[in-house]
């Protein structure tokens, strides 16, 4: 195995090497005067299996080029395969034609991977399912429940309910929920624009139980904020748990997010961040769930095996 970090996500790309027990490929990148970015593999790839680790961050433009130039760099290299992690996919969100003359984005992304060489794409918890089907190579799509199920269960909540803050969320919410042996709450939210959103509604009995909303991604948290004061006036307990698989902590994030005052912010480390921006912040690392996915793939096994022990 040979694998390889783009600079997105060093750390992450560290710790995922040390659970492989095995040493990052040496790859220069570096920007140009003009901002054009710089690859050069400083090894050879003839014959070889590439992975490459590359997440969406905070400047997913920059981090998406460069993506594209390690993966083209990998097949001019005569590599014999070209995986690509990428934990945090950028532009999910744009997965359909929402208003007229809109592009769909991550179905231009996923293109331009493949034209750019990728044989083969690893992912967590894409924002929609229907991002997949964007691929026309494989797809392991994985999923950060297992990872949350695990610590949520050891704190052993007395009458725990999921909470999906949108109608969208709901399959992955109750599969959480029958995870950890909690109910299930939904939200009914309407947006009057980016990053705006107002709870209308909440379906199901939160009356005080401890309530978990459950998500794919923190952006600015304008959705978690005003979901928490919901689930607060409508008799939840007040210890409110958010665990989210992507913290990009945008905008105004950390001022919504402290604000909110949650009892604990539960998320992966699938995009760097500062720990210390946001009180009760939690990052469970994802480092092993590669590891153990990257095994599968390179010895040939199920990776359906990791989730259904």
């Amino acid at each position: 195995m040979h694998l390889f970090s783009g600079s997105s996500h060093p750390v992450l790309a560290s710790a995922l090497a040390k659970e492989l027990q095995c040493p990052l490929g040496k790859v220069l990148l570096k920007p140009f005067s003009c901002g054009e970015r710089y690859v050069r593999y400083e090894e050879t790839l003839r014959g070889k299996h590439v992975y490459i680790l590359q997440t969406g961050s905070q400047r997913p433009n920059e981090d998406l080029i460069e993506l594209f130039l390690m993966c083209q760099a990998a097949k001019l290299s005569f590599a014999a395969s070209v995986h690509v992690i990428i934990p945090h996919f950028p532009y999910a969100r744009q997965d359909r034609v929402a208003a007229p003359r809109e592009p769909i984005s991550a179905k231009l992304i996923a293109h331009l991977l493949e034209e750019s060489g990728a044989d083969h794409v690893i992912t967590l918890d894409l924002h929609s399912d229907q991002v997949q089907g964007f691929f026309s190579v494989p797809v392991d799509a994985l999923d950060a429940r297992p990872i949350f199920a695990s610590y949520l269960s050891a704190k052993k909540f007395k009458n725990p309910v999921v909470v999906t803050p949108d109608t969208g969320g709901t399959k992955r919410a109750k599969k959480m929920a029958d995870m950890i042996g909690a109910d299930l709450a939904i939200m009914h939210k309407s947006r009057a624009g980016h990053h705006q959103a107002e709870i209308l509604e909440v379906v199901g009995n939160i009356e005080g139980k401890t309530c978990i909303i459950f998500d794919d991604m923190i952006d600015t948290g304008s959705t978690l904020a005003p979901a928490r004061e919901a689930l607060v006036k409508r008799g939840a307990h007040p210890d409110i748990y958010a665990a989210v698989t992507h913290a990009v902590f945008s905008g105004k994030a950390v001022e919504n997010l402290t604000k909110a005052q949650f009892k604990e912010i539960i998320v992966t480390d699938s995009i760097p961040m500062n720990t210390t921006a946001i009180p009760n912040l939690k990052v469970l690392t994802i480092a092993p769930l590669l590891a153990q996915v990257l095994r599968h793939v390179e010895s040939g096994k199920s990776v359906t095996q990791i989730y259904n022990k």
